[in-house]
């Protein structure tokens, strides 16, 4: 009797083998997170030296964010096609040259040259590390998301103190040289373990429903449900941008930066424990909110940390003069805010499928660099006012906007495109 051949099996790499992938992507994460959320400690040093000014110092950290999202698309069809290794190793080494420039820079155009260089690297290594999780994990893609970014929201929470620290004692240069070259040397270390899923790699789909087919990027940014989606991001990512990059300037409008606080035995200056508590709640949350998002769906979890964001700013204008409210009040801001670099990798990947993940999240991360454009208006208008109130009130606002479009705009859209889809 004849025998026919089965089709040969499929075999899937080891849960270990995923997670491995994770955590090195979340191990180059951790390393550019102070390109971003260590830059306020080193405002005002570079002013107090040279004194050109807050708000020109802060265009650095506009063209930083600039050039770190929207390259992203161009970058992610890189990664795309070439995988995350080389990509990931090169970005590692101009995150380097990016802070040894900040050391030497005296000039404002020296400044704005090493944030442009950080922020390409820096893009880079976001876009490859987001790009690797949602690919690698599309059974838990809010979770794996949440994770990766989590590096990048809490990584800095740890080097808060011994930057702070050496900026005061060795100068903000020393901060700047040391950092950059450790952290560039540990990305390109990590880098050479990175790679792409091939097909039969990874599970099946798990409970949030998931488009059955991959949009190329052309389809993608044609899609209404797109620019739905790029707006609210804009619209929640200015208000946690401005609390990152003018943290330090509020603190000491407000009178708290140098006062004493004390939760759980724990005392140290307001402004230095809202920075280490808020880097660790801007991680958690993100992790977090993507695990709630795999079981509640996206847009029901957006609506509660998006409201929740927008009553934490209003809160914090005034309640900021207290030094513990200002500590727990940011602490808020910053849970609340930091599931978007979760909640809408994962919504995206859902919508567009996973062949060209790290391009159409490209895409759309660049609206994180247009709510950057809106950072070095707060410190304007702030200045031309005396009062930081028109910047929390108008942050607040757009978050609750935001909110309600998640359930009555986002919801119903992403559900007739993925019937069509």
């Amino acid at each position: 009797m004849t025998q026919v051949a089965s089709a040969p099996s499929v075999v899937r790499v080891s849960e270990g083998a995923r997670w491995a992938q994770l955590v090195a992507g979340i191990i180059c994460m951790v390393m550019i997170a102070n390109l971003q959320y260590g830059w306020t400690l080193f405002v005002s040093p570079i002013d107090q030296k040279y004194h050109w000014g807050r708000a020109a110092i802060q265009v650095a950290f506009t063209i930083f964010v600039l050039t770190e999202t929207w390259l992203v698309p161009i970058e992610g069809y890189l990664i795309d096609r070439f995988g995350p290794k080389l990509m990931v190793c090169g970005s590692g080494v101009l995150v380097a040259v990016a802070w040894y420039i900040n050391s030497i820079a005296s000039s404002l155009f020296m400044l704005y040259l090493g944030a442009a260089i950080g922020g390409i690297g820096a893009g880079v290594i976001y876009g490859a590390s987001v790009g690797n999780a949602l690919k690698w994990f599309p059974d838990r893609r809010g979770l794996a998301a949440g994770l990766t970014a989590a590096g990048f929201g809490a990584g800095s929470a740890l080097t808060v103190i011994p930057i702070a620290n050496m900026i005061a004692t060795s100068g903000y240069q020393a901060a700047f040289l040391w950092f950059g070259l450790g952290q560039g040397l540990i990305v390109v270390i990590v880098s050479l373990y990175l790679r792409a899923p091939q097909a039969g790699d990874t599970p099946a789909a798990a409970a949030v429903a998931q488009s059955r087919r991959d949009y190329t990027p052309q389809e993608a940014i044609k899609a209404p449900v797109f620019w739905v989606m790029y707006l609210m991001f804009v619209m929640v990512g200015a208000g946690g941008l401005m609390a990152t990059a003018q943290l330090a300037p509020i603190a000491k409008d407000f009178n708290v930066a140098g006062v004493p606080v004390s939760i759980l035995g724990l005392t140290l200056p307001a402004l230095t424990f809202a920075l280490s508590i808020d880097r660790v709640l801007n991680g958690v949350c993100r992790p977090f909110f993507g695990w709630v998002s795999d079981n509640i769906g996206r847009e029901n979890t957006m609506f509660v940390a998006f409201l929740l964001e927008g009553i934490g700013i209003y809160a914090l204008f005034y309640l900021a003069n207290n030094p513990l409210y200002f500590v727990i009040l940011s602490g808020l801001v910053f849970f609340a805010w930091g599931e978007i670099y979760s909640l809408f990798p994962a919504t995206a990947t859902d919508i567009f499928g996973r062949k060209f993940a790290t391009t159409n999240y490209g895409l759309l991360y660049t609206a994180k660099g247009t709510a950057a454009l809106l950072v070095p208006f707060s410190s304007i208008l702030t200045e031309a006012t005396g009062t930081w109130h028109a910047v929390f009130v108008a942050a607040a606002i757009l978050n609750v906007i935001a909110a309600v479009m998640a359930l009555f705009v986002l919801k119903p859209m992403r559900i007739r495109a993925m019937a069509r889809g």
